[in-house]
């Protein structure tokens, strides 16, 4: 292995030069304040955790977790999402604190790729968590916010792909009831949105007529609330039944919203099946092919340290909306150039500071030739001052 040269760095870690940070912090503020205005509080948590605690819940497979050893020998782990240490601090720190709790977010996570174009191992989430509260009412908030807070990052064109995981646990075990590893790939071709594979893996599974024509319904259960009356039809199971009239009251609450027009129920969306309890939900902007933001409902997730309470939440990926979508991001403002001589550089240093204190950003230079006074700013001013 080959000394990496001085200007090297490791794959998939970035530098983010000023115009870039600009971006990403107008990203941040505008996201945080409007989810401030939702009641959402701020949450900040260690970049590096135990590995056998926040670690292990993570909804990140093993082999995708940063991992390192302290000076005793405990592993560790850099955070591979925010939901886990959430959960740990809720259930430690705010356990005292009546539910439902209220937490917003925004932090550098990491994930270990292999080296794939694209794949970042260093990226910025900026989401919410609620926790406390099982109700229609409470993922139909997070869907809400989450349109609220694109609109804040800038992605002007979206849509909100909404499905349920427990209709599909239902359907699965009712045409394919004792068949754990059949239903398990099937939901992996749905993971990763491979419909042909998924017709394939039906057409080679055996099942009778009725069995494959309700497995292929799936396909089609997409659009809006009619979508609520052919799920229904399509299974009787009741795990599928209750899934789908929640799913059908947390749409209402959205119409309620006024929001349900950046909405459409998909039920080939599942999310992460193994961390997702219920209603999950992907965002995709008009520039882009793959999603901006992801969440939903993980019921199981705190018990794992000691609080049996439901949650739900998501998260915005952050870098993608940074380098994939326009954005409305404030007009690049260029300082203020203070030049002053030697003998007037008490009056140019005041003159700086009066323009600082009304918010300006200002740059001084002593000049020290006379010549230097008659030279004209170039673009990176927005005026110039001389005091000489």
């Amino acid at each position: 292995m080959s000394k990496p040269k001085g200007f090297e760095k490791p794959v998939g870690v970035r530098d983010y030069v000023p115009y870039a940070v600009d971006k990403l912090r107008a990203i941040e503020r505008n996201v945080l304040d409007c989810m401030s205005r939702w009641g959402y509080r701020q949450i900040m948590t260690p970049t590096m955790e135990f590995y056998e605690t926040v670690g292990v819940a993570s909804s990140t497979s093993d082999q995708k977790l940063f991992k390192l050893l302290n000076n005793r020998g405990t592993t560790l782990v850099l955070r591979s999402d925010m939901t886990a240490p959430i959960a740990r601090v809720v259930s430690s720190l705010l356990k005292e604190e009546p539910l439902p709790i209220r937490l917003s977010y925004h932090a550098n996570v990491f994930r270990a790729f292999e080296e794939e174009a694209g794949r970042e191992a260093e990226f910025f989430q900026t989401g919410v968590e609620l926790v406390g509260d099982d109700s229609p009412e409470a993922d139909a908030e997070v869907v809400a916010l989450a349109i609220e807070s694109l609109k804040a990052a800038g992605v002007a064109s979206f849509k909100i792909a909404m499905g349920h995981v427990g209709f599909l646990n239902g359907l699965f075990e009712e045409a394919l009831s004792g068949r754990g590893n059949e239903q398990q790939a099937l939901k992996k071709h749905l993971l990763d949105r491979d419909y042909v594979g998924f017709r394939k893996a039906i057409g080679d599974l055996a099942v009778n007529d009725e069995q494959r024509e309700v497995l292929e319904g799936i396909l089609r259960l997409r659009g809006n609330k009619e979508i609520c009356d052919q799920a229904s039809e399509l299974s009787s199971h009741p795990l599928a039944q209750a899934s789908i009239s929640h799913l059908c009251k947390v749409w209402e609450v959205l119409e309620a919203y006024g929001v349900s027009e950046h909405v459409l129920i998909d039920l080939t969306m599942i999310g992460d099946f193994s961390y997702y309890t219920g209603m999950t939900f992907e965002g995709y902007a008009a520039e882009l092919g793959f999603p901006v933001c992801s969440g939903g409902r993980y019921n199981n997730l705190l018990r794992q340290f000691g609080r049996d309470v439901p949650a739900t939440g998501f998260a915005l990926k952050t870098n993608r909306i940074l380098d994939g979508v326009k954005g409305a991001v404030d007009e690049e403002k260029h300082p203020v150039l203070i030049r002053y001589t030697s003998a007037q550089r008490r009056e140019g240093l005041a003159r700086a500071a009066e323009l600082r204190e009304q918010g300006r950003a200002v740059v001084t230079l002593l000049i020290q030739q006379e010549s230097e006074s008659l030279n004209k700013p170039d673009g990176m001013y927005d005026r110039v001052e001389t005091f000489s």
